[in-house]
């Protein structure tokens, strides 16, 4: 059966998307799940030139198939890239660190900061975690998900906590730099 491809190809382009599942599944020998109609529509031609003008040569499959095996894969991080520090890199427990370099965002507080924040009458204290916020004995993502738990409405969480946060910028500012005029 000569199949006119171009004809075809408009066609698909009429189809609703559970008729394109229908196609699919002739095509394709198996269902599928996907309710996207751009990509059904781009399966769908892509098998249909496949069949009709063949699909890769075997030389091609088999260089693929090289490529592939050939790809660099890093399994380890290359020699010479900083390591995070741990706490037990601290040379014992009786030696007090003078400064610890967080590689952080510079606007958000330091680990165990507490920021303050009174919303229509009630004060809220939250505390900022290695990742992510404690407030009210739950542990927020970000502060924005505080900010809306709070709030109930959307709100951007380094505005709503504006006041607390350039407090704790000055804090921030202030522990390091006692901490290099210690060093």
């Amino acid at each position: 059966m000569a199949l006119n491809i171009h004809a075809e190809l408009k066609r698909l382009g009429t189809l609703k998307t559970p008729q394109l599942k229908a196609r699919y599944a002739e095509l394709f020998g198996e269902p599928t799940r996907c309710n996207n109609r751009p990509y059904l529509i781009k399966r769908i031609a892509w098998r249909l030139q496949a069949d009709a003008e063949g699909d890769l040569s075997e030389r091609a499959r088999q260089r693929a198939a090289e490529l592939a095996d050939d790809a660099d894969l890093r399994l380890q991080a290359p020699v010479g890239a900083p390591r995070p520090t741990t706490i037990s890199d601290a040379p014992s427990p009786n030696h007090a660190i003078a400064s610890l370099r967080v590689s952080r965002a510079s606007d958000v507080p330091l680990p165990g900061s507490t920021l303050w924040r009174t919303y229509k009458g009630k004060a809220y204290s939250v505390i900022v975690l290695p990742k992510g916020f404690e407030c009210e004995g739950k542990v927020y993502r970000s502060l924005s998900a505080v900010a809306n738990a709070i709030t109930g409405s959307h709100w951007n969480g380094a505005k709503f906590f504006a006041d607390a946060m350039k407090i704790a910028s000055k804090e921030r500012a202030s522990t390091e730099v006692g901490a290099e005029a210690a060093s």
